[in-house]
């Protein structure tokens, strides 16, 4: 993969991001031995002129992902921690090619004997199924974080919170930054086993209408068309999860932003 990433610039300054934003996850406590992952849609700096797919290691779908053809994608590997991603992205995350019909991927970072070669995260599915269905709507959203930040967990932790309104009301009262730069709020999906379909479907309906799906006693998934920017939603719903705790804590009822004050935010275009 080193000789791929030296050879364009565009690339390489994505992996990069992708390496900061791992270090920034794993400085926060929100990625705890191997949790999270990240994936990349590379398609508007990789052209299809890779040559020899045929001579990559070959792995079939099982769920075919038509709107991916010919896709590429920067992807964590699986069971590797985002502190080593940080370090050494190149080891610690692998580029997929996703076929001509959309039913199975070359590893096209990898090397001829498939035994040897880093598998893609076990949320790949769920990763997968945002990326197909971001292609649908046409909009241009490449990045997918999926991470466990620590705050928004333990909201979910409290069943009053386990409902998408609450949680909206909450995460704009606490902070102006939270309804400037997340106006859709976050769609929350109830707990459901991680890496099925059934969560994978979910995730979908939450992120249909929002950037952020908030996964009941689990963690969070972002996305957004640039990997600090979708970061950064996360990190800001953070900062309002954690002055709620923070009145909370010191036996405080948070007063949160009005009516009229969300109004006016709202207006405000950046």
């Amino acid at each position: 993969m080193k000789e791929i990433i030296n050879s364009n610039k565009a690339l390489r300054k994505k992996v990069l991001d992708v390496a900061e934003v791992a270090g920034f996850l794993w400085q926060r406590g929100w990625a705890e031995r191997n949790a999270g992952n990240i994936s990349v849609n590379l398609n508007d700096i990789l052209t299809d002129d890779i040559p020899r797919f045929a001579d990559y290691p070959y792995f079939k779908l099982q769920t075919g992902y038509p709107e991916l053809s010919r896709a590429c994608l920067f992807v964590t590997g699986t069971g590797k921690r985002m502190r080593n991603l940080a370090d050494k992205p190149v080891k610690n995350a692998l580029m997929i090619r996703i076929d001509d019909e959309g039913v199975g991927y070359y590893i096209i970072s990898g090397k001829k004997d498939p035994s040897i070669n880093l598998k893609p995260t076990s949320e790949l599915p769920t990763h997968l199924s945002i990326h197909q269905m971001i292609k649908q709507r046409g909009t241009d959203e490449k990045v997918v974080i999926h991470t466990h930040a620590s705050e928004l967990i333990a909201l979910t932790q409290v069943r009053e919170y386990c409902n998408e309104e609450r949680l909206n009301d909450l995460f704009w009262g606490m902070h102006p930054e939270t309804k400037v730069f997340v106006p859709k709020g976050v769609g929350f999906v109830p707990y459901l086993t991680p890496g099925t379909k059934e969560i994978a479907a979910e995730t979908l309906r939450a992120l249909d209408h929002h950037d952020v799906a908030l996964w009941e006693k689990h963690g969070v998934f972002s996305i957004g068309a640039d990997i600090i920017e979708t970061f950064d939603v996360i990190d800001i719903l953070v900062k309002s999860a954690r002055i709620f705790f923070m009145c909370r804590n010191a036996g405080l009822e948070p007063e949160g932003l009005t009516v009229e004050q969300l109004d006016d935010l709202g207006k405000i275009v950046f």
